[in-house]
């Protein structure tokens, strides 16, 4: 292994290794965001409906179990070998995570806080956006953490349906051109990337919540189910 090559990036790849990390992150980000707005609202629904919340889970955790490459055969006819192709299954794989992450953090929210809430004329909408959302930022955190490095991680799956992989591309090229350094290349930077994003999420939490120790871990996020992280799922 050659590691003064670790970071000569073979040229077909189109991008340097700054502009993998910047693809990455936006294929791995960008549906974490989506599955975030779409997991928002929906879990609301299940707050209030609770019959709702069972087959909502299920089919989310059934969406999951479909392996990325199935969903990319079912995509590809209609967005092609694009980065939409990657970044679809992607959110859709959040809100197995997300959406129980808010559930259980709406749910903890105090009767009384809530009847205060009534009692002051907030609406549904507005009781939800200005006191149950806040007051269920930990479990959200935890939640956005998991999904997060889950889809860090699935990202290179993309390199096998061409050159969107970002940093997956490099296990390609590793083999390809029988350049290991490249393969060790692409799983620390990918590793790197998770751990700083959870970082930062960490400190976001710490921000949003100044009422919470630092080192105390919300309730909700021990119920929270392990996602595997199996990148050819």
């Amino acid at each position: 292994m050659n590691l003064d090559r670790l970071f000569d990036i073979p040229s077909d790849l189109q991008h340097g290794w700054p502009g993998l990390i910047g693809l990455h992150l936006r294929e791995a980000l960008l549906p974490v965001l989506a599955g975030l707005l779409l997991a928002l609202p929906l879990a609301q629904l299940c707050v209030r409906f609770r019959w709702l919340y069972p087959p909502v889970l299920g089919l989310t955790t059934v969406l999951y179990a479909v392996p990325s490459l199935a969903f990319f055969v079912v995509l590809i006819d209609y967005t092609g070998q694009t980065e939409l192709t990657v970044m679809i299954p992607l959110a859709v794989y959040s809100l197995v995570v997300l959406v129980p992450a808010i559930v259980d953090g709406v749910r903890s929210v105090p009767q009384e806080t809530l009847a205060a809430a009534t009692a002051m004329g907030y609406g549904p909408v507005r009781r939800y956006a200005q006191v149950q959302l806040p007051i269920a930022v930990p479990a959200l955190i935890a939640g956005l953490r998991v999904a997060t490095v889950s889809s860090i991680s699935l990202v290179s799956v993309g390199a096998l349906i061409g050159n969107q992989g970002a940093l997956g591309n490099l296990l390609a090229a590793a083999q390809k051109y029988d350049r290991p350094e490249l393969a060790l290349n692409s799983v620390l930077t990918t590793a790197v990337l998770a751990i700083v994003c959870d970082a930062l999420l960490v400190l976001l939490r710490i921000g949003l919540t100044p009422w919470m120790p630092g080192g105390r871990r919300p309730k909700t996020a021990s119920r929270q189910r392990p996602v595997p992280q199996d990148v050819m799922r």
